[in-house]
């Protein structure tokens, strides 16, 4: 597995955030973790990448990450994107992808002296950008683009720095329907054309529609897994998730058909 949580758990004082979750993520698939609104999953995300401390085991790679400095785990290769963009303003596109394709250090220089012909990170740019179709926008600077581009700038500037496993945290946060849909086609092309993502999203109809497999966690407990067909019909995801939405959908059709009644009578002259 490229990615493997065994018994992984968050706790913020006596609050229990993440409780034993295991998962796993094989190369070339893109897996994404659902959940109601406080159910644990940015925590899950900021427990793989090293931002909180946890227990249990972090795998990558085969090998146990647990001790690594967030750095560390993304110079590894476990990268990941964040709900707010936070890109630089006062850079165009291009140069705030080379910032995470940069890599300084006396490693990097001696390879640059010994593989003088190795990709660089000019080149991990320009292929980011062009798999987003972001490259007649390198040149511009994020106050110059939409919402839905600055997204997909996030996700070409993980990609920039030649990940092995890119986990997203909320990219389709803030986006119409239109975009979400273009977002999920763009994160549908890439993992076909071999990346790998850890996806968590609100979005179900993002989620639903492009992952190859699901984790379902409520209250920081994994409740149900399985492909998109199966957790649409697991009787908990649609009490704990799914069912949210249904009650607000007919509670909206319920105070529709009632002031469609109310505004008939008025017309009638029928006594409220």
């Amino acid at each position: 597995m490229l990615l493997q949580t065994v018994d992984l758990s968050v706790a913020f004082g006596g609050l229990r955030a993440v409780s034993d979750v295991s998962i796993t993520v094989e190369p070339g698939t893109l897996v994404g973790l659902i959940g109601p609104n406080g159910a644990g999953k940015t925590t899950f995300i900021d427990a793989v990448t090293g931002f909180v401390p946890s227990t249990g085991r972090v795998l990558f790679e085969g090998r146990e990450v647990n001790g690594l400095e967030p750095h560390r785990r993304a110079r590894a290769g476990l990268v990941r994107t964040w709900q707010s963009l936070e890109l630089f303003d006062d850079l165009d596109i291009r140069e705030n992808l080379l910032v995470a394709a940069e890599r300084a250090g006396w490693k990097s220089l001696l390879l640059d002296v010994v593989r003088p012909g190795r990709r660089t990170a000019d080149d991990r740019v320009h292929a980011a950008l062009d798999r987003l179709g972001l490259s007649e926008l390198a040149a511009r600077y994020p106050s110059e683009i939409s919402q839905g581009q600055r997204k997909l700038v996030g996700v070409a500037r993980a990609l920039a720095a030649d990940p092995r496993l890119v986990c997203m945290d909320e990219p389709a946060a803030g986006l119409d329907s239109d975009e979400s849909a273009e977002l999920g086609r763009h994160l549908r092309e890439l993992v076909d054309g071999g990346d790998t993502i850890f996806l968590v999203d609100h979005d179900m109809g993002l989620v639903l529609n492009v992952c190859d497999y699901l984790y379902v966690i409520e209250f920081g407990q994994l409740i149900a897994r399985g492909t998109p067909s199966e957790i649409r019909a697991d009787d908990r995801v649609i009490a704990a998730y799914l069912g949210e939405q249904a009650r607000k959908e007919k509670q909206a059709a319920a105070a529709t058909e009632q002031a469609a009644i109310e505004a008939a009578r008025l017309l009638t002259g029928e006594p409220t």
